[in-house]
């Protein structure tokens, strides 16, 4: 089968790497002219660190990842005031735990494929149409092809999503905050291994020291609008807005953010396209990843996710040898419960972020100096880094 995938990201190379093991054509059309570098640290364990290491990719993750050593908490005047060891987060995953660039990973699984599945870069669907025998596309650029399926793996704002299921109001909650993040260069000061953040009420700025002198800095605040700038220049006014009358180091990360060419910004957003809404499946047109069950890119482990979506998509068409509807109907049942469950998980730490108040603030900066006593992280999140999914074995 003949299968086209929209998106090159994480969920659309791991879902081609698979189908390739089970002797599928997939093609990769991806909108960027090239695989997107830059962007922000993910958390990486659980369920999609079982997947990267059945694709061997555990010393590349290992080499590229980051050990953090803490989570500090500071003031306007820089000083700490919460913080907790990160050394839970490894002892309760038995060491499968790392902190690694989004792209990092990306590129990871993308050298996995380049040179097996054919791939189009700079180039988008702009429509799709099922016939009897397959899926008529027609791409941006003009070309005119046909395949037996095609999957949208195009992120929270997926094209194939809209041609197929809807306008995404229909599917997008917005939880009711923004991010921004970008990298520089040569930034000081540096603390390694240390996430610092600085938090305010309804506001809050995170930096990490990297490799190579580079820094990362995330944004996020409480936005009641789901309607903000769509252009990076717009984005940028609007984080000056928010934060240039900060303290701590905020003025010196505006000029930087002002000079860096990395600059990423969007809502923060979930999808729920659960049986009420139709399911993940239309036809011969599937989604995955961030286009079908986005759990929002505060939940931290969207990456994961699309990666064991993808395994259970690609195992399922093999197993049903052809018969597609019933492959997407066992992929949804066999992953939908799952993914609902991290999707309620993120609605309650998706407030952390923000604190609406300064009690909430207060009382979040509590609760991660107690997160340093032994006993009380496992009781906090212990749940939360349990993936309890049993993989088939296709």
């Amino acid at each position: 089968m003949k299968i086209l995938i929209s998106g090159a990201g994480i969920a659309g190379p791991t879902l081609a790497y698979w189908l390739l093991q089970y002797g599928f054509q997939p093609t990769i059309v991806e909108v960027a002219p090239r695989p997107r570098a830059g962007g922000y640290i993910v958390d990486f364990w659980g369920a999609g660190f079982d997947i990267a290491e059945k694709m061997g990719l555990l010393p590349e993750i290992t080499r590229s990842g980051y050990r953090l050593r803490e989570l500090r908490v500071v003031n306007d005047d820089g000083k700490r005031v919460a913080g907790f060891p990160v050394a839970a987060f490894f002892r309760m995953t038995k060491g499968r735990y790392s902190s690694l660039p989004r792209s990092d990973l990306a590129s990871f699984i993308f050298q996995k494929v380049e040179d097996k599945a054919e791939t189009i870069f700079g180039d988008s669907i702009d429509h799709v149409e099922q016939t009897g025998s397959g899926v008529d596309v027609n791409f941006a650029s003009g070309v005119r092809r046909e395949f037996d399926l095609v999957i949208g793996a195009d992120g929270l704002h997926s094209r194939v999503r809209e041609l197929v299921f809807g306008p995404e109001n229909q599917f997008e909650k917005y939880l009711g905050y923004r991010a921004a993040a970008f990298q520089a260069e040569h930034y000081a000061p540096r603390d390694d291994l240390v996430y610092m953040l600085y938090p305010q009420v309804g506001q809050q700025v995170g930096r990490f020291s990297m490799r190579d002198n580079r820094t990362l800095f995330l944004f996020t605040f409480a936005d009641p609008g789901p309607q903000g700038p769509s252009d990076a220049a717009g984005q940028k006014a609007l984080l000056h807005a928010r934060f240039r009358d900060s303290g701590w180091e905020c003025p010196q990360i505006l000029d930087a953010m002002d000079a860096a060419n990395d600059f990423y910004s969007d809502r923060v957003s979930q999808i729920r396209m659960g049986p009420q809404a139709g399911g993940w499946a239309r036809g011969r047109v599937a989604l995955l990843g961030d286009a079908a069950f986005c759990v929002s890119l505060l939940a931290g482990q969207g990456t994961a996710l699309a990666m064991a979506a993808a395994y259970i998509l690609a195992g399922e068409l093999h197993r049903a040898n052809g018969k597609y509807a019933e492959a997407f109907a066992r992929y949804q049942n066999t992953f939908g419960p799952f993914v609902l469950r991290k999707q309620k998980a993120a609605l309650r730490f998706a407030g952390s972020f923000a604190p609406k108040s300064k009690f909430s603030l207060f009382l979040r900066n509590q609760i991660f100096n107690l997160m340093a006593v032994p006993g009380i992280a496992d009781f906090a999140i212990g749940r939360d880094l349990a993936d309890k999914i049993s993989f088939p074995a296709y």
